[in-house]
C-alpha cells in the first residue's frame, strides 16, 4: 500500500504529534551530557563546561529550512531527512575538554554517529573552529551537537555579529583577513592555556 506525506499548514506543528517525543531526546540527550560533566568534573577536580545549551528548532526556522532544501513541509522530511531538529552546543574551558565529551558520548553506545566534522584540527578558511557531530537516536531521530572552546565560541558570537553589517565598501578582503587573523591568536591562546592546565594537573 502506497502512503503519502501531506504538506502542513501554517497552522499546524510541523513535528506534528512527535513534538513530545522529539522533546523527550533533546531532554535525554542534555541529562546525558550533564552526567559526563559530572563524571569529569570528579576527576579532574574541575568542571570541564562553562556551559551548554539544547534546543528544538523553531516552527519557522524549519519551515524555511525544508523550503531552502527542496523538501515538502512535513514531520517526515523535519525529524528523519534534516538532521538538526534538535540541536546542542557545548563550550568547554579547555580544547581535550572537547574531544574527551566527543569520546564518552561515542563510548556510551547510546547513539549512531551519522557525522563529524573536526573544524578544530582543521578549521574553516575564515578561522571558524568547532566540533560538529551529527547523532541519531534509535527512534529515528537526529541531534546536532557542536562541541567548542570559550574562545571559539567567543569568536563565532562576535563573526556572527559582523558579518551582518552590508556596506562595508572595499574593506571586505581586509576584514575577512582580521578576522582569521583574530581565530588563529585565539587558538593559539587555547593551546596555551591548555598547556597549563596539563602542568598544574601533573603536579596532583
Amino acid at each position: 500500500m502506497q502512503t503519502t506525506q501531506t504538506t502542513q499548514t501554517t497552522a499546524e506543528s510541523i513535528y506534528g504529534n512527535e513534538r513530545p517525543a522529539l522533546e523527550q531526546a533533546c531532554a535525554a540527550l542534555s541529562e546525558h551530557i550533564a552526567a559526563i560533566r559530572a563524571e569529569m568534573t570528579a576527576e579532574l577536580g574541575m568542571d570541564p563546561v562553562e556551559h551548554y545549551l539544547t534546543r528544538i528548532k523553531s516552527e519557522d526556522s524549519m519551515r524555511e529550512k525544508c523550503r531552502r532544501k527542496g523538501l515538502p513541509v512535513t514531520t517526515h522530511s523535519a525529524l528523519h531527512i534534516i538532521k538538526d531538529a534538535i540541536g546542542v552546543r557545548v563550550v568547554c574551558a579547555f580544547v581535550d575538554d572537547v574531544f574527551e565529551i566527543c569520546r564518552r558520548l561515542k563510548a556510551s553506545g547510546q547513539y549512531e554517529f551519522v557525522e563529524e566534522k573536526d573544524y578544530i584540527r582543521h578549521a574553516k578558511p575564515n578561522g571558524y573552529r568547532s566540533y560538529h557531530l551529527i547523532i541519531r537516536f534509535q527512534n529515528g531521530y537526529f541531534a546536532e551537537i557542536q562541541l567548542r572552546t570559550i574562545s571559539m565560541d567567543t569568536w563565532a558570537a562576535l563573526e556572527h555579529h559582523l558579518k551582518y553589517k552590508k556596506d562595508v565598501g572595499g574593506k571586505t578582503a581586509l576584514i575577512v583577513q582580521e578576522l582569521k587573523r583574530c581565530a588563529d591568536e585565539l587558538a593559539s591562546t587555547d593551546l596555551s592555556m591548555q598547556t597549563i592546565r596539563d602542568m598544574i594537573l601533573e603536579q596532583d
